[in-house]
Order: C-alpha cells, then structure tokens, then sequence
C-alpha cells in the first residue's frame, strides 16, 4: 500500500515539474520586453500612485510618457511632481515640458465649530461616509463639513489636518500637491482643486450650502445667503440654487479684496492682504 502511495506521489511530482519546466520556456518565449525608459521615468515620479495623472498609477504613468510623442507628451502632467518632475521627465525623453499654473486644493466650508455649533448629537461610526448616509449632521447643514477626517486619512502626502479648534480640515499648501483625492474622498464634495494664484492670492466662496438664507444662516453663520453683493462686484460671480460661486478665472488680485468685503457673512475667503481681517472676524464670531 505504501508503495502505491510512493509511486503516485512521484508520478505528482513529475508532472508538476514537467509543467513548471514548461511554463518557464513559454514564458522566455512570448515574454514582452519593456522598454528600459519605463523604469528611468518610474524612478522620477513621487511613486504616490495618486491617480490625479488619470492613470493607473505610476508605472502606467511611466509607460505612457515613454510611448508618447512630442505632441501627445504635452497632454501628460504628473500632479503631485509638479512642473520640476514634468522638466525631468521632458529631459530624459528629449521633449520640452510645459509650464502649468501651480494649483492647491481648498476647503469650499466655514462650517467651524464656532460659525456651526453642534444641534445634534451623533453616536454613529467616525466617519464621513458613513454619517453622510444616515445623518445630516451634527451641525444641521446638509452640505456642511462632518469634521470626521476621512480626508485627512486619506491624503498620501500629509497636507491635511484637523485643526482642534476649529473641528474642520486646515490645507497645508507647502505639502498639498492637488492630487485630488480629497475631492474624491469627501461625500459631500467640499473640497475642489483651484490655481494657487499670483502670490497665493485667491478668491473662493466656503459654503456649498444650497438652502435658502434665513435656514442656511441657522445653521452656520458663515453661510452663503444668496445676497448677490458680490454679483454687484465682479459680473463672473454667478449664483444659482441659493448659492454663489466665484469661477477660478476671477482675478484675485483685482477683485479679490472687494468681493471678501462685500459678503455679509464672510462666506467669501480671500487669501491676501484680508486673510489677517478674515481670520479677525473669525475670532469675534
């Protein structure tokens, strides 16, 4: 019986090294070379595989920049490295990159502890996600920031903490490389990726609040109250459903100041000369 058992444990034994000895040639034989260039361009991308190039991640990254023409090269654009990885890459490959606008991402909420004190109380799981499906929040804006940091888990390169005072997320635009996943990550979309503008001077409405002024003041009293003050500003600032919005287009410089000034609910930030005087009417708020 034993040496039936022997016998039928080699013949296994054979077999599965007459396989292996198979799929080893056929492999050698329809293996498909890659081009060298893939693993010099891999080895100067941030290797954060992100997916803001709309690719898979890096590699694949690698691969297109590798395959691309000097036409084709200018439409690829390596987020988190930035234009010096874009130079590099250009460089090895005997193209010429283009600049971009540097941008950053922004935080489209002032719903802080101190303008949106909690109404509620929630006792459910610490997340996002999961509070956006079934609750509108502590602070009673639908739209309004959870203050549960699926964000800041989930940025690859540390550009995003809670701040302890205010409970809402705090960009860090010397980390930030608007790779986008947070606008991806957070469920009520309050997150959008800007042009860091001349200076860093930009001009950018913080509320997504779409009810209508009395309730949306109710619940945070740095809402959007739908005034049309800044309209009467800047004719590119359009407000719609209860909501204005101020196209990354606006000069910050030129408009900037004036449109901040304008708001009666600080709902505007404008981050020159007005980010000590906004930060001010913060405190006293």
């Amino acid at each position: 019986m034993s040496t039936v058992i022997i016998f039928n444990i080699l013949i296994l034994a054979g077999i599965a090294l007459l396989a292996a000895i198979v799929l080893y040639f056929v492999s050698q034989k329809f293996a498909v070379e890659e081009n060298p260039k893939i693993d010099e361009i891999e080895k100067l991308l941030p290797g954060a595989n992100c997916g803001a190039c709309g690719k898979a991640g890096c590699r694949d990254f690698a691969k297109a920049c590798v395959k691309a023409d000097a036409e084709n090269f200018h439409h690829l654009f390596c987020t988190a490295g930035g234009n010096d990885v874009m130079r590099k890459i250009a460089e090895a490959l005997g193209f010429v990159a283009d600049e971009k606008e540097a941008t950053v991402a922004v935080l489209r909420c002032r719903g802080t502890c101190q303008n949106a004190p909690d109404k509620v109380e929630y006792s459910g799981f610490k997340s996002c996600r999961l509070a956006a499906r079934i609750s509108v929040g502590q602070s009673g804006c639908p739209t309004g920031c959870l203050r549960f940091g699926d964000c800041v888990k989930a940025c690859p390169f540390g550009a995003l903490h809670i701040d302890p005072e205010t409970g809402i997320p705090v960009v860090d635009e010397q980390k930030c490389t608007s790779c986008g996943i947070c606008v991806k990550t957070c469920p009520r979309q309050l997150f959008e990726i800007r042009p860091k503008g001349p200076d860093g001077k930009r001009v950018y409405v913080a509320c997504r609040n779409t009810q209508k002024g009395a309730q949306a003041r109710k619940n945070c009293k740095a809402a959007c109250i739908a005034c049309m003050k800044c309209t009467k500003v800047c004719d590119a600032v359009r407000v719609e459903n209860n909501l204005s919005y101020i196209p990354a287009e606006v000069s910050a410089e030129e408009f900037g100041p004036a449109l901040a000034e304008a708001c009666p609910t600080g709902a505007i930030i404008y981050t020159g000369a007005l980010k000590k005087k906004n930060a001010e009417t913060e405190n006293e708020r």
